[in-house]
């Protein structure tokens, strides 16, 4: 008994590694922000996604030199599982330490013994009201401190070793926008009026957020303070975020993850849902860089919808894509995508080479504008639950990745060897289908805005989508179109835009190909007219935001400034909300 403790202990022990090593990084983000080092964030955003997986190969090669771990025996691995429960009984990240161990476990043993008797199917240990030495959040009463002293407060809370450009304007204006949502509701500061601000400030890119809740009487109110670097000494507020949608689109599945520094990640995330209950526990793990965590809660939770639905899973809705089979279930609110064992021209493109883009896609800043995903390997499905036409489309186009097997009770399953899931949206080109259908001509204008920023934004982050047809594109929840289709998709600094030569002769004028040469990463960007345009409704609201995406120079001045290390400024969050410097 006394070696399969060690066991535990090494696991656990793995695992508290991790999230030293983890912290640390997540630590530094205040000196980051605080010297402007914006080139080092970007590359600890990458780095800290990566150590996981490297983290756990080395327990596991701890285990395997001290241990002798196979054969798979049933009763030490029981045992070793109650071991590792007794660990975790006070142990501040218990609910990682859970998923650690389950991620250990998944690749060193086959699928069959993936139950709750050897891994956490179910979580073992309550999250709730873990204790740590460093609070939560605190709070503060403006009827005890006055208002403006209360704000200050809140400010002076990070030991930022930056000054502000100017306080008293910064919280000028975050006092007069609060006044106006009291004022909007009709409402006056009641006795209990206070502030919870989370004890950790929240770093992305290049901004640092202040997140809490305003309570007055019944009412909550969330909100966001964005802090900014001037790069010139100082740091100064640049905008107050109020209300659940405009928070939750912080915390949306189309950004980069946060770096906040807490010890009990759980809290902060009970904290979160507290100001978001539309966001799931999945998601808030994720936002803060726990995305291994977000797959366990997800998984979860799937689990316990599939037990009580009894939808059938279909493919989605939309144009078929020639790389993924995409199909859903519509009573949950995801897709799942399997790449195809062949993909028809003009695809030129192999399997490792697809994955290899979403793990581009996983691990760069998506600006708001690239859908997150959770990668899962042999996923295991009831095969009562696939509608036929979508059970021929997996056997015809997906065969290498799906097989069909029994499950304990003699139950037929079909298990999934490698599967994406993503959040669902609806597609871009459907939705404006039916702006067109109804004549909507605001809907159309909001619509083609959001998709030409959300394209201008990615190039601001280096990024080309590739294929920019309207059916790559969803429209999410609060209206935001995000791209979710990378087979396609490269670095912007890796293309080469062009203008289309002038023909010389009547001959090249009327030739059905091209007379000059196309090497494979020439584009052309006048020609994306011949495939957006395609009506004048459409066309109209086009030219009128985004004429400039048909110009090679547009793009070519993007590369520019890239190369030159000069990023773009893409904020999450409307312009409406950014504070005057004034």
């Amino acid at each position: 008994m006394s070696h399969l403790k060690d066991i535990a202990q090494t696991i656990l022990t793995g695992f508290d590694d991790h999230f030293r090593i983890f912290s640390e990084i997540t630590e530094g983000a205040q000196h980051r922000f605080e010297t402007a080092d914006w080139k080092a964030e970007r590359k600890y955003s990458r780095l800290r996604i990566q150590f996981y997986d490297t983290r756990v190969d080395e327990a596991i090669a701890t285990l395997e030199n001290g241990f002798e771990i196979r054969p798979f025996s049933k009763n030490d691995w029981a045992d070793i599982k109650s071991q590792y429960i007794l660990l975790l009984q006070d142990h501040p990240q218990s609910e990682l330490a859970e998923t650690f161990y389950n991620s250990l476990f998944c690749r060193i043993f086959e699928r069959e013994y993936y139950t709750n008797e050897y891994i956490f199917i179910r979580s073992s240990v309550s999250t709730e009201y873990v204790h740590s030495d460093v609070p939560t959040y605190k709070a503060y009463y403006p009827a005890n401190s006055g208002f403006f002293t209360s704000i200050e407060n809140i400010s002076n809370q990070f030991s930022l070793t930056l000054p502000f450009e100017n306080f008293k304007r910064d919280s000028r204006h975050i006092a007069r926008s609060v006044c106006k949502v009291f004022k909007k509701g009709n409402r006056t500061a009641e006795l209990n009026f206070q502030y919870q601000v989370i004890n950790a400030l929240f770093y992305r890119n290049k901004a640092a957020y202040i997140v809490g809740k305003a309570i007055n009487g019944h009412d909550v109110y969330p909100f966001a303070v964005a802090l900014l670097n001037n790069e010139n000494g100082a740091i100064y507020v640049d905008a107050l975020l109020i209300g659940e949608d405009s928070v939750s689109q912080l915390f949306g599945f189309s950004y980069a993850y946060f770096m906040v520094s807490h010890p009990v990640p759980s809290a902060i995330v009970y904290f979160l849902q507290g100001l978001m209950p539309m966001r799931k526990k999945e998601g808030l793990y994720s936002s803060i860089g726990f995305q291994k965590q977000g797959k366990t809660d997800f998984y979860r939770g799937f689990l316990h919808h599939l037990e009580y639905s009894d939808d059938d899973l279909i493919l989605a809705p939309g144009i078929a894509g020639m790389v993924m089979s995409v199909f859903t279930l519509p009573s949950y609110p995801y897709v799942f995508k399997i790449i195809r064992d062949y993909f028809a021209p003009p695809k030129e493109i192999s399997r490792q080479q697809v994955e290899e883009k979403y793990q581009l896609v996983k691990q760069h800043d998506r600006v708001g504008r690239m859908a997150d995903m959770l990668e899962f390997s042999k996923v295991v499905l009831p095969l009562n639950r696939f509608t036929p036409e979508l059970l021929k489309d997996l056997q015809d186009t997906c065969g290498s990745s799906i097989s069909f097997i029994e499950d304990k009770a003699g139950e037929k399953q079909l298990m999934i060897k490698h599967v994406y899931i993503e959040r669902r949206m609806n597609p871009l080109n459907l939705e404006l289908e039916i702006a067109q259908k109804e004549q909507n001509f605001d809907r159309i204008d909001c619509l083609v805005k959001s998709y030409g920023n959300a394209i201008k934004e990615l190039s601001a982050a280096n990024i080309f989508p590739g294929d920019l047809l309207y059916k790559n594109f969803g429209v999410t929840r609060l209206g935001r179109v995000v791209f979710y289709d990378y087979d396609e998709i490269v670095y912007l600094t890796d293309c080469n835009f062009r203008k289309k030569p002038q023909p010389r002769n009547h001959q090249e004028l009327m030739s059905a190909t091209p007379w000059y040469s196309v090497a494979p990463n020439d584009i052309f960007p006048e020609e994306f007219a011949s495939f957006l345009l395609n009506n004048d409704r459409v066309k109209a609201s086009f030219m009128k935001y985004h004429a400039d995406l048909f110009d090679a120079d547009t793009w070519i001045n993007k590369q520019a400034n890239i190369e030159k290390g000069l990023y773009e400024d893409v904020f999450p969050y409307p312009k409406k909300y950014r504070l005057k410097r004034e």
